[in-house]
């Protein structure tokens, strides 16, 4: 990957751990401050990109309800349109 640019091509888990190498590389305030610079626009694509796909996995999620009768139904999650 290209260093400061986020690959949107990474799952959830490459992504949240490549994050995390940017944050200990940032952390050790051994790069320079262009490099460091780098690093943290690519963290910031990063976080979006979590974000997003984090947005869309909640968008698929579905409750489960118990009735008074203890079944268990699954409901599709309202929007707050929906509510």
């Amino acid at each position: 990957m290209a260093k400061g640019k986020a690959n949107l091509n990474l799952t959830y888990e490459a992504a949240i751990g490549r994050l995390e190498e940017v944050v200990r590389s940032l952390e050790t305030g051994e790069a320079s401050l262009d490099e460091s610079l780098k690093l943290f626009q690519e963290g910031i694509g990063l976080v979006r990109h979590c974000h997003s796909q984090l947005d869309a996995y909640e968008a698929k999620v579905q409750r489960l309800i118990e009735t008074p009768d203890g079944a268990a139904v699954v409901e599709e999650r309202r929007t707050e349109e929906g509510e």
